[in-house]
């Protein structure tokens, strides 16, 4: 019998309260009928659980602190860490004017070299937008807004192409497994040979965030710019853009890294296409030089 009461006696409360909510604000039961459902079911949400939406800036403005200390804890975290590389262990010298290795086509390089320009915008005025109060927001901004969008359809052109060109490099091997284990031996001031085939593993976590997640990036920001959809999505879009966001900006960071300061000379690959053949057997001792 209890099982019974109990239910019928808070269905009979729930009635109860409701009619008399109704004799204070009856638009709202009567609305149900004369306006469209969705308003209706809106108003009615809204008087048992109060304006929801109000919500929704305080949700923004959480969702801005967050990402920017985020994006100011990768740009001042990374760097320091690499200073204190560079100083105590420094850069890997090769030499580059004995026997060469022919690594990449110069369309190959063209590629690279459009990515590495659309991209490095992408990160500059991304900041700019995150960082927008810090450097007086307007037109400054505004303008990193726009050449983001123009930035990213060169970006996205340019992984599909990169995508296609390196995806069979850029497999997973079993000796990515030994070459994580050892950073890739940049711990070490000895230049031993390296478990690495044309790629190491670190450069193709790069390679597959940067085209599969800026594919992500490039769906999620033609939403953030166009506001075609619901504010909930818009969110859930603003988070994976913003997360994805952090994630590349932290990788690009380690790849400039890389490629300018702890491998000497190792930007010259993608001007002439042709790597020393020293650095290829230490770095890469996995690829078969052909």
């Amino acid at each position: 019998m209890r099982r019974v009461l109990i239910p019928a006696c808070i269905a009979a409360i729930g009635m109860v309260a409701a009619v008399l909510y109704a004799q204070n604000a009856p638009q709202i039961i009567s609305a149900v009928g004369a306006r469209p459902s969705t308003a209706a079911w809106l108003d009615i949400n809204t008087a048992f659980t109060g304006d929801w939406q109000q919500y929704g800036q305080m949700f923004t403005n959480f969702q801005a602190g967050l990402f920017s200390r985020m994006f100011l804890f990768i740009l001042t975290i990374i760097p320091a860490v690499f200073l204190i590389h560079y100083i105590l262990i420094g850069a890997k010298h090769f030499d580059h004017d004995g026997p060469k290795v022919f690594y990449f086509s110069i369309f190959t390089r063209l590629v690279h070299l459009l990515a590495a320009i659309s991209f490095s915008l992408l990160v500059i005025t991304g900041l700019m937008v995150v960082f927008g109060k810090l450097i007086g927001g307007g037109a400054i901004v505004m303008m990193g807004r726009n050449v983001h969008l123009v930035s990213a359809m060169v970006f996205a052109l340019t992984a599909v192409f990169m995508f296609l060109i390196w995806l069979k490099d850029m497999l997973p091997m079993p000796c990515d497994i030994a070459w994580l284990f050892i950073l890739g031996g940049y711990l070490s001031k000895k230049k031993k040979p390296v478990p690495a085939g044309k790629f190491n593993a670190g450069q193709k976590m790069w390679f597959w965030l940067a085209t599969v997640g800026g594919g992500v990036m490039a769906y999620s920001g033609w939403y953030l710019y166009t506001f075609r959809t619901t504010p909930d999505q818009l969110r859930i879009m603003a988070m994976i853009h913003n997360f994805l966001g952090a994630a590349l900006v932290a990788l690009f960071l380690v790849h400039l890294y890389m490629s300018l300061f702890a491998i000497s000379g190792s930007l010259r690959s993608m001007i002439t296409g042709y790597k020393s053949r020293e650095e290829v057997e230490i770095l890469h001792s996995r690829y078969k030089i052909r």
